[in-house]
């Protein structure tokens, strides 16, 4: 198994080095890396070609896409990781923090035989403010949003060989190989379509090999949250029944 891990980055200047950091110490360190900078307006690239080089990390790169949008900047990571060899990949994003035993739990839940691993997601307390009560809340959110996904209109089709599985764009896995065959991330901006609920219903297809392993964790940014409040973050990921102005929460 060749690993690799990609992560898209729009304007990330302020939290992406923690997001490396967490990379970097990773127990399991044979994956490659390939940051897409998706045309950032301040340092982002700059922070993240800085610390290749200070910690002479050989096996990443940094890439760009002009193309604004999660799905493009998430499927040009895809492609170049395929391209130089990669025969699975994982993805997190730019304000997330992978734990220790991340990329070790990802290879573990390939060896099931599941394509398509979707990861779980828990809060992080790091940057905006969490307490206790809003853990339990978002935590809650996320088992919500999982329901909502089984009963959604547009997940439920005769030509799906198994059930929806909610699949974070941020904390999940999937073989080379079945990526190229489902299509990839649509290359959308992610106020269009959500591109991570499209790759899991064009692999849902082809296969009955993937699903849900709680034991791959990724600490994910509640800014949003935090920013629009929990019922319209929830009516964002439902369709985008919320449209904020301003989508890229920094």
């Amino acid at each position: 198994m060749r690993l690799a891990v990609v992560v898209p980055a729009f304007d990330e200047e302020a939290g992406i080095r923690a997001t490396l950091e967490a990379l970097r110490d990773q127990e399991d360190r044979d994956f490659e890396l390939v940051v897409v900078d998706n045309a950032s307006r301040d340092r982002t690239a700059q922070v993240v070609a800085e610390a290749i080089e200070r910690w002479g990390e050989g096996r990443w790169r940094l890439v760009h896409e002009p193309q604004k949008g999660t799905g493009a900047a998430s499927d040009t990571g895809m492609r170049a990781a395929i391209e130089a060899g990669a025969t699975h990949l994982a993805r997190t994003d730019a304000d997330c923090l992978p734990p220790p035993d991340w990329t070790r739990r990802v290879r573990e839940a390939f060896a099931s035989g599941d394509e398509l691993i979707a990861g779980r997601l828990v809060p992080r307390h790091d940057d905006v403010p969490v307490s206790r009560v809003r853990d339990g809340v978002l935590r809650a959110a996320v088992a919500i949003a999982s329901t909502f996904g089984r009963f959604r209109p547009g997940n439920r089709d005769p030509q799906y060989l198994g059930p929806y599985v909610m699949t974070p764009g941020c904390n999940m896995a999937i073989t080379a190989e079945l990526y190229l065959r489902a299509g990839g991330f649509p290359r959308t901006a992610i106020e269009d379509l959500h591109e991570d609920r499209a790759l899991v219903n064009a692999v849902r297809r082809l296969t009955r090999s993937y699903g849900s392993h709680p034991e791959v964790v990724v600490a994910a940014s509640a800014r949003r949250a935090h920013a629009w409040g929990l019922v319209r973050t929830l009516g964002w990921y439902a369709d985008h029944r919320y449209r904020p102005e301003v989508v890229d929460i920094r």
